[in-house]
């Protein structure tokens, strides 16, 4: 059985910079925000003996710790925990938040042990340790931190018995001058749905070289008149990029689809007052 738990110093305050561009010169204002970051490691099997099914954790967390405006960063750190732990965790500090956490997994990966030497006695042999064994690995990065604006993306990697593992990529933005969550009625104007899910839809096309986009569904793709925005996205400093994971849009075969939506593309249906206005145009 193994255990890890520490905590690291990740990233240090940033600086004003300029950056310029052909003929146009365009002001980047790295946020003055610092980061702490820490890790769990876990391994547990099943009645601490090695040789039984075991469960493993990993999780890499980095979290905001420093911030001039103190209701803002609390607000931040509220979020990144609520965002990467669940709801539940959201009142919690970080290390309580991932030993809670920790705490859950182990128990319920515990629940399976009665059933296991139930199938262990009625088989007269070891049962498929793939059906007990689990495993879940996660981290979180920061993609975008300029202008009061911060992107984060949560990557998760998980198995539970089955054919394969899962995946998952959840993003989130935030606006530095509020403390909340960028959403997509911030951003967009009104009735922008249909006009946003046919640029997707043709930018998923460009992305796996088809012409038609009907032809996407020949490859895996589920009803591409189905495909909208879907809230998952990010910002950066040339577009916005949203996700789709297994299964939303396509078959697991396909995998997650990464879009990116260079501003050029979308500015029509951008508003010209919103929190990435300054990034965007």
């Amino acid at each position: 059985m193994k255990t890890l738990f520490f905590k690291s110093f990740v990233l240090l305050f940033f600086t004003l910079t300029i950056i310029s561009c052909n003929n146009n010169s365009k002001k980047v204002v790295e946020n003055n925000i610092q980061f702490d970051s820490l890790t769990v490691d876990k391994i547990y099997h099943m009645m601490d003996i090695e040789t039984n099914p075991s469960c493993s954790l990993q999780i890499k967390f980095i979290y905001p710790v420093n911030l001039s405006d103190k209701k803002i960063l609390s607000l931040l750190q509220q979020q990144f925990i609520a965002c990467y732990f669940g709801e539940d965790y959201t009142n919690l500090p970080p290390e309580d938040a991932a030993n809670r956490y920790l705490e859950y997994y182990i128990n319920d990966f515990k629940a399976q042990e009665k059933d296991f030497l139930a199938d262990q006695h009625n088989h007269q042999e070891e049962p498929n340790e793939s059906w007990y064994s689990s495993n879940e690995t996660s981290y979180n990065q920061i993609v975008y931190n300029q202008n009061n604006v911060l992107s984060l993306v949560i990557n998760k990697e998980y198995y539970k018995g089955g054919a394969h593992n899962a995946h998952s990529y959840l993003n989130y933005v935030f606006n530095l001058e509020t403390g909340k969550r960028i959403t997509e009625s911030e951003i967009f104007i009104d009735d922008y749905q249909d006009n946003l899910a046919t640029i997707i839809v043709r930018e998923i096309a460009i992305l796996n070289n088809i012409n038609d986009v009907d032809d996407l569904e020949n490859i895996g793709f589920f009803n591409i008149n189905e495909i909208y925005p879907n809230k998952n996205f990010y910002v950066d400093d040339k577009g916005l990029n949203y996700t789709f994971n297994e299964y939303e849009i396509a078959a697991y075969v396909v995998g997650p689809i990464l879009v990116h939506l260079p501003y050029e593309k979308i500015q029509h249906l951008l508003r010209k007052d919103s929190p990435i206005a300054n990034i965007a145009f």
